[in-house]
């Protein structure tokens, strides 16, 4: 009888207790409120869970991860089923192209003929008609609003306002695949954007590359489309410019934009390996395209330019080069310009 007495005298006194005090009287309430619509807004929002433990009322806080499902961007070779196309190398590139340099003559060829977006492959032409243009190399040149990429919305380390010479944005765009840098090469040809794609077209036309076609300067468009073969064809001629040769194998540079001296690295960490001699290389990545690598290298002295499009996997296409090398290597020991043998399944030709 004393207990009930006493529970209802409690009972009475808090229900006439004043109100707690305000959010604002109280700093620590404000961080609760705050950490509980941190937590709300969040994917770990806390679940709430009652529970009845010894005659007493208890609430248990449990935090769930709600994980979105992981989204794999569909490429379009993916599209085009050519990720279902197998090869004795178990190559994890949709598409891949070998051919020697000297005779023109494939080593290795797999869905070759299908023309797939190219990314930043696309700045090989862009180099090529920047050099062939014959302008001036040492023009200062601005980098403005109309750089920025609003299509993939692509971050730059160039920020608008910043100038540097067109040798260095051609620099930083054949090896670091700076985005910004292209953009300014090709609206800063006389005729603007336009026209330098135009010119663009008409070298592919003039090579043979019939199966390819340019919309920008950069790669950042899906509708810049090309075949291995294509880009083994432009490679070739890339190689004859020293420039592009250098600048696309540097392993580092640094660029003044005006304001602050920027370091730069090479996409293809494959240039600074002792295991590899290249001469020229590219690499490339948005979703529709997958991951891309042209490249010239030599092997068992002999000059071979390779392709990879549409590779699965952040260094799947630097280990398909170092498949096909080994590969090369085992067909040809001795560094002979006769091919031994071929694998099953693997298309040689002339």
């Amino acid at each position: 009888m004393l207990k009930l007495v006493c529970a209802v005298f409690v009972s009475l006194m808090l229900a006439s207790a004043p109100p707690e005090a305000s959010a604002k009287e109280r700093p620590h309430a404000v961080k609760k409120v705050k950490a509980h619509k941190a937590a709300a807004s969040s994917s770990e929002r806390p679940r709430v869970r009652l529970v009845q433990r010894h005659g007493k009322r208890q609430v248990i806080y449990r935090n769930s991860r709600r994980v979105a499902p992981a989204i794999i961007a569909m490429t379009a070779g993916d599209r085009a089923g050519l990720n279902q196309t197998p090869d004795p190398l178990a190559l994890a590139s949709s598409v891949a192209f070998v051919v020697d340099q000297a005779s023109s003559q494939v080593l290795f060829e797999k869905n070759s003929n299908v023309s797939l977006p190219i990314a930043s492959i696309t700045k090989l032409m862009t180099g090529l008609i920047v050099v062939e243009s014959g302008l001036n190399l040492d023009e200062m040149l601005t980098v403005t609003d109309a750089d920025v990429d609003r299509h993939k919305f692509t971050s730059s380390r160039l920020r608008v306002g910043a100038t540097m010479t067109r040798r260095d944005l051609l620099h930083i765009a054949l090896m670091s695949s700076e985005n910004r840098a292209a953009a300014a090469l090709g609206r800063s040809y006389p005729g603007g954007i336009g026209a330098f794609v135009a010119a663009m077209n008409a070298k592919a036309q003039q090579l043979g590359m019939s199966e390819t076609r340019y919309v920008d300067s950069s790669g950042l468009s899906s509708e810049n489309v090309a075949s291995a073969r294509d880009l083994a064809r432009l490679a070739g001629v890339a190689y004859g410019e020293p420039l592009l040769r250098q600048f696309s194998t540097d392993p580092k540079y640094v660029v003044d934009d005006g304001r602050r001296a920027m370091h730069y690295g090479n996409t293809n960490y494959l240039v600074a390996s002792p295991d590899w001699n290249i001469g020229l290389q590219k690499t490339g990545f948005i979703n529709e395209a997958g991951r891309c690598l042209v490249m010239q290298a030599v092997i068992q002295g002999r000059n071979v330019i390779m392709v990879f499009l549409d590779s699965k996997g952040k260094q799947s296409r630097t280990a398909d080069a170092g498949r096909m090398r080994r590969w090369l290597e085992a067909l040809n020991p001795l560094g002979s310009t006769k091919v031994e043998s071929v694998p099953e399944g693997v298309t040689q030709g002339g």
